[in-house]
């Protein structure tokens, strides 16, 4: 049985960012929402004794399972890797540069990645088997562990673009929120996320 897990600050730990009610509204409603129809989508299924990732990594998986799965886990590394504040590792930015060409392409990239996608979705930073970093979106609560995603890979920074992540401080303007998001991202903890 899986539980919502503790958001590491209060609601009103990012006001230029992230309004509080929002925040509020989004993990006690949405994620809890998604944490208590996945476990009764695992009951019926009678699927138990297994960690989230190996579930969101089977074949064919019920559209409960898939929907209110990747519900769960795109939100709790959401709020995991948001922080007050953050810089990238020398060795990340590297890593980065690498990848993209430029810290700034990278940035560029994944909020267009974001801000292109049509509908409801995530934008998603991962890593290849290969190692390399690869950014691109999905639709509704798919992520890159799904055999149903164009990409496959370790997700490592996911970025909520439904509307009910954003709507009441920045109405249609996702880009802007995009822009803003990236202030307060937790680079160590996504970095850690790294294969």
């Amino acid at each position: 049985m899986f539980q919502l897990p503790d958001l590491p600050y209060g609601y009103n730990a990012f006001p230029e960012t992230i309004d509080p009610l929002t925040m509020e509204i989004h993990y006690t409603k949405h994620h809890q929402g998604y944490t208590d129809k996945l476990n009764a989508a695992l009951k019926e299924a009678n699927i138990s004794g297994k960690t989230i990732e190996e579930i969101l990594s089977m074949e064919n998986l019920p559209d409960a399972i898939r929907n209110n799965g990747g519900g769960y886990f795109n939100h709790s590394l959401y709020w995991d890797i948001l922080t007050p504040g953050g810089t990238m590792s020398n060795s990340f930015k590297t890593k980065i540069i690498e990848d993209f060409g430029s810290e700034e392409a990278f940035m560029n990239e994944f909020s267009e990645a974001g801000a292109k996608h049509f509908g409801s979705g995530w934008a998603w930073l991962v890593q290849d088997n290969d190692k390399k970093l690869h950014i691109f979106s999905t639709p509704n609560q798919d992520n890159p562990l799904m055999k149903v995603a164009e990409m496959s890979g370790t997700p490592i920074l996911g970025i909520d673009v439904w509307e009910h992540a954003y709507y009441l401080k920045y109405q249609n303007k996702r880009t802007e929120y995009l822009k803003k998001i990236f202030k307060i991202i937790n680079w160590k903890k996504v970095e850690a996320r790294m294969i």
